[in-house]
């Protein structure tokens, strides 16, 4: 797991691995992430409702889930995809799950979270709350998590490929381009951007 080179040109996405098949399972489309995903999220729900002891125990544990995720994102971003370190491995392992993104931030094949992390992750995030919770309240909970990264990696793609005209989406958009061309240690929240200002990360406070 390396980086191999760049491109010459900017339609050619920043190659990261020499091996054809390790490189196509770093990109994927704005399309075939909605199909997949939208499949996944509609089975979630389906699966959560069906085993749900009451439709207020589902809501309330839906809920739960997708609050959790406006830290947890925020966290991953900071922490993980952000990490300092001096060794070449850990720069290494920085580049490939994030540093080739700020270096070619705007290629739309890299803008989402690959297939290849993002469904092994969510299939132990899923694992994790039904053994936790149970199969009712535990796949609630994880599909509402789920919904969560949905709209975060949505958001994510429309920031660097949308106008994104409305006020809010418009405030958002600001917020993350600031984070690529003003501050990379500032405003890491995607979606909660709030966040920022409870831990006095934003650009604004700096």
């Amino acid at each position: 797991m390396r980086r191999v080179g760049r491109n010459e040109t900017d339609d050619m996405p920043i190659r990261l691995f020499k091996n054809p098949v390790f490189e196509c399972m770093t990109l994927l489309s704005f399309p075939i992430f909605l199909v997949v995903w939208g499949m996944i999220l509609f089975i979630a729900l389906l699966y959560a409702f069906s085993h749900a002891s009451s439709v207020t125990a589902f809501v309330i544990c839906f809920l739960i889930g997708w609050v959790i995720w406006f830290p947890m994102e925020y966290l991953l971003h900071r922490f993980l995809f952000h990490l300092k370190g001096t060794s070449t491995f850990v720069k290494s392992m920085v580049f490939l799950i994030h540093g080739n993104h700020h270096e070619q931030p705007n290629h739309p094949l890299r803008n989402l979270m690959p297939l290849s992390v993002s469904l092994p992750l969510a299939a132990v995030i899923w694992t994790g709350c039904v053994w936790f919770m149970g199969k009712g309240n535990g796949s609630a909970a994880a599909a509402g998590f789920i919904c969560g990264y949905i709209g975060y990696d949505i958001i994510h793609y429309s920031c660097h490929q949308f106008p994104m005209k409305s006020k809010w989406l418009k405030k958002l958009k600001v917020h993350h381009i600031k984070h690529h061309y003003k501050d990379h240690d500032a405003n890491y929240a995607i979606t909660g951007i709030f966040i920022d200002g409870i831990f006095k990360t934003s650009s604004k406070q700096k």
